[in-house]
């Protein structure tokens, strides 16, 4: 980068759950000095959901750019999208401005991130924000510890294979199982099968107006036909072995 133009920064904000005062001080400082923001959307043409939560922070004058993040494609479209991005925020860099880069969460949790982060090479003029998770929002907001003492805890998305999700549960304490929406009625399965029903609870939507949480699975809170409509894309089960769920 050219020592005389005027020094450019990239700064990548987890933005939490949902709920937009549970942004962190630095995050929110960041977002009112920017000259252009990055917001990420999985639908092409849908609002995105990162940038609603953000949008209060923002100048006036910060110009706002949506990405089409392809969840549905084959490797050679992601990697297309991944690279072009990854080129777009270094050129702005380049040319001085005071870049931002938002996910829901924290950007290095199975985040779409890591994948333009290693386009990248950790430079010098990138500094990465932590975000509240969205399985730290709803322990709070359940009353849920997530681990006590000596516990050992999995963080886990559901798109694993069935082995892999039934060895966490199998051999850890706590279980978050991340991404449930697309495998409810086989982890509901997995769960009545080790006894762990009552150890369990999901919430959809943490701290959004859409908030909904299920304290006892063992009562099948969702319909058989219709939980892929009833049930939430973002959809989380805490699972805790050695803590008694208040019904």
């Amino acid at each position: 980068m050219n020592g005389k133009a005027k020094a450019g920064k990239l700064y990548v904000m987890g933005v939490g759950p949902g709920a937009s005062d549970l942004i962190t001080v630095r995050a929110a400082r960041i977002l009112s000095e920017l000259d252009v923001i990055y917001t990420p959307t999985g639908k092409k043409g849908a609002q995105s959901l990162a940038h609603s939560i953000i949008e209060e922070y923002l100048s006036p004058k910060t110009e706002v750019c949506t990405y089409h993040f392809l969840m549905k494609a084959d490797m050679a479209a992601k990697k297309a999208v991944w690279n072009e991005v990854a080129q777009t925020l270094k050129e702005d860099v380049i040319s001085g401005r005071k870049v931002g880069f938002i996910t829901l969460g924290d950007p290095m949790l199975f985040s779409t991130w890591v994948f333009i982060l290693e386009r990248m090479n950790s430079p010098s003029w990138l500094e990465i924000v932590p975000g509240i998770t969205s399985f730290s929002a709803i322990s709070a907001v359940s009353m849920m510890p997530l681990a006590m003492e000596d516990q050992t805890l999995a963080v886990i998305s559901c798109t694993a294979s069935e082995a892999v999700l039934e060895q966490a549960l199998l051999n850890h304490d706590c279980i978050v199982l991340m991404k449930v929406y697309s495998r409810f009625p086989l982890i509901r399965d997995l769960l009545h099968r080790h006894n762990l029903l009552e150890h369990a609870l999901m919430m959809a939507d943490a701290t959004l107006p859409t908030e909904r949480c299920w304290r006892d699975l063992a009562t099948q809170p969702l319909s058989e036909k219709g939980w892929e409509n009833e049930l939430s894309y973002f959809s989380t089960i805490l699972i805790n072995k050695n803590w008694k769920l208040s019904k």
